[in-house]
C-alpha cells in the first residue's frame, strides 16, 4: 500500500484519488478552495443556478467507467442525458443550422436542409462535412490507442501515432483544404476557438472533436452538469479519501531526488507517490519542466437570470463572427424564468448583453440577475486554467508533463498534463488521464 497525496481537487484530481483509493492505497487530497470539483460545479444567485464550467461531456463512457470502477455505477448517482441538438449555428449571412449529434446521416440531412445541395465551390456542403469527419477516423484510433488509453511513449507507440503527433499540419490548414464552405470552416474550428486556441497553432488531429460529436453525441446531467462535483465528493468520502480543503500545496518535498511528500501551508504531508492535478507552475519542483508552455485563457463569461417572454432556443446557440458568442440555456430557474450563460471569445470590446442584442438576441429588458466573470476572475477562482495549455505548434505535446513526470514518484493528470484538456474534449480527456495515473501506480 502506497501513501499517495493528490494535489488538486478538480475533476482529474478527484478521479485519480477515487481510483487509487479503490486500488487499496492510502490517499489524501489537497485542495486550495473550500470544495472539490474545480471548474465543475454551480454558480447560484437569487434562485438561478448555472453551470460554472463544463456544461456537458463527450464520451460519457469515461464517466461511467470512473464510477463503475470506484463504487456504485453512474446511473445510481446521476442521470446522464443526450444534449440534442448539439447546438444551433447562426452565421453572418443569415443561415441557421440546427446540428444534431450521434448520427452521421442526421448531420448530413441537417446541413442539406440549412445550406442546400448546391455548393459555393467544391462538393456539396454536407458531403464536404462528411468527408472531413470520416478522414479523422485514423487519427482518433491512433490517439485512443497510444495517448488516451496508455501513457504515451515514443519507443512503444505505433508508427501511426508517432506520425500523427509529428505531423506539422495545423487544424486551420486542414480545415481550409477540406472544407471550401466558410460556414463549415467556422464549425470545424469552433471547439479550438472556444477553448482559447488559435487554429493555426493547433494540430490537425484536434479536429477529432467533430468526429466524436458526430458519432457519440454530447451528454449532460439532467440536474445540471455541476452535479458531477457533488457526486465526486460523495465518492471520495465512500472510498475514505482524506480531503483537505482550504489547504494550499506550496511545493514538493524531495529526498535523494525522489518525492517524499507535499509541502502545504499547514505542514508537510509525507508520501510515496504524489499526483499533480494542478497547473505544475504552482509547484516550484515541477515549474522548470513546463517553463516553455503557456496556459490557455478562459473566455469572458456572463451568467444571466431572465424573466418574461423569451425566445425558444435549443440548449446551445453559437453566433459566429467577432466576437464569437455562445449562449447556453442549460441552467436552472424556478417557474418560467430561464438561466442563460453567455461565453464570448475574440474582440470583446462591448458589453456582452449589448453584443447579443446587436446580433439578434435582445434580452436586455428581461435581465433580473447578472453575474459577470472575467478570464482573470475564473483563473483566480479555479487556481489556474481548466482549458489546459495553449497549443503553440506540435512541440507543445512534448513540452508539457506526461502522466509520468521527470521527478521519480510524481505522476500528473488534469487539464495541463497527460492527455490534458484536449480541444473541446476537456472532461473525457481529463478523466482518461486519471485512469492512466491509476494504471501506473497499480494495486496495493
Amino acid at each position: 500500500m502506497a501513501r499517495v497525496v493528490v494535489v488538486g481537487g478538480g475533476l482529474g484530481g478527484c478521479a485519480a484519488a477515487a481510483r487509487l483509493a479503490k486500488l487499496g492505497h492510502e490517499v489524501r487530497l489537497v485542495e486550495r478552495s473550500e470544495r472539490v470539483g474545480g471548474a465543475v460545479g454551480f454558480v447560484e444567485q437569487d434562485g438561478y443556478r448555472w453551470d460554472g464550467g463544463p456544461h456537458a461531456t463527450l464520451l460519457p463512457a469515461v464517466l461511467r467507467d470512473l464510477f463503475r470502477k470506484t463504487g456504485r455505477p453512474l446511473e445510481r448517482e446521476l442521470e446522464l442525458v443526450p444534449l440534442e441538438p448539439l447546438r444551433e449555428h447562426w452565421f453572418d449571412d443569415g443561415t441557421v443550422l440546427t446540428l444534431p449529434g450521434g448520427s452521421r446521416a442526421a448531420q448530413q440531412q441537417a446541413i442539406e436542409t440549412a445550406f442546400g445541395t448546391t455548393p459555393r465551390r467544391g462538393p456539396a456542403p454536407a458531403q464536404q462535412w462528411l468527408d472531413y469527419t470520416h478522414a479523422l477516423v485514423p487519427a482518433w484510433n491512433a490517439l485512443r490507442r497510444d495517448v488516451l488509453e496508455r501513457h504515451y511513449s515514443p519507443e512503444h507507440a505505433t508508427p501511426e501515432a508517432r506520425a500523427l503527433l509529428g505531423d506539422r499540419t495545423s487544424l486551420r490548414r486542414r480545415v481550409r483544404k477540406a472544407l471550401p464552405d466558410p460556414r463549415l470552416q467556422a464549425m470545424a474550428e469552433l471547439p479550438a476557438v472556444l477553448d482559447g486556441q488559435e487554429p493555426r497553432d493547433v494540430p490537425a488531429w484536434a479536429g477529432v472533436t467533430s468526429y466524436l460529436e458526430q458519432n457519440f453525441g454530447l451528454w449532460t446531467v439532467a440536474d445540471g452538469f455541476g452535479a458531477v462535483a457533488a457526486a465526486m465528493a460523495a465518492r471520495l468520502a465512500q472510498r475514505k479519501v482524506q480531503v483537505l480543503t482550504g489547504t494550499t500545496a506550496r511545493d514538493l518535498a524531495l529526498r535523494s531526488g525522489h518525492v517524499a511528500g507535499v509541502v502545504t501551508d499547514t505542514g508537510c504531508l509525507e508520501a510515496d507517490v504524489v499526483v499533480c492535478a494542478v497547473d505544475p507552475r504552482s509547484l516550484p519542483a515541477l515549474a522548470g519542466f513546463v517553463a516553455r508552455t503557456t496556459p490557455a485563457v478562459p473566455p469572458v463569461v456572463c451568467h444571466l437570470g431572465l424573466a418574461g417572454e423569451l425566445p425558444d432556443l435549443p440548449g446551445e446557440v453559437v453566433l459566429h463572427g467577432d466576437p464569437l458568442l455562445v449562449v447556453r440555456r442549460t441552467g436552472n430557474a424556478t417557474g418560467s424564468r430561464q438561466a442563460w450563460t453567455v461565453l464570448a471569445r475574440g474582440r470583446v470590446d462591448e458589453d456582452v448583453v449589448e453584443a447579443l442584442a446587436r446580433r439578434g438576441l435582445d434580452v436586455r429588458e428581461h435581465v433580473e440577475v447578472r453575474v459577470d466573470r472575467s478570464p482573470r476572475d475564473l483563473v483566480a477562482a479555479w487556481g489556474g486554467s481548466p482549458y489546459g495549455l495553449r497549443w503553440e505548434g506540435r512541440g507543445t505535446m512534448r513540452r508539457r508533463l506526461g502522466t509520468v513526470t521527470p521527478v521519480p514518484g510524481v505522476l500528473a493528470c488534469g487539464a495541463s498534463a497527460g492527455p490534458g484538456a484536449g480541444v473541446g474534449a476537456g472532461v473525457p480527456f481529463v478523466g482518461l488521464g486519471a485512469a492512466l495515473v491509476a494504471a501506473e501506480v497499480g494495486r496495493a
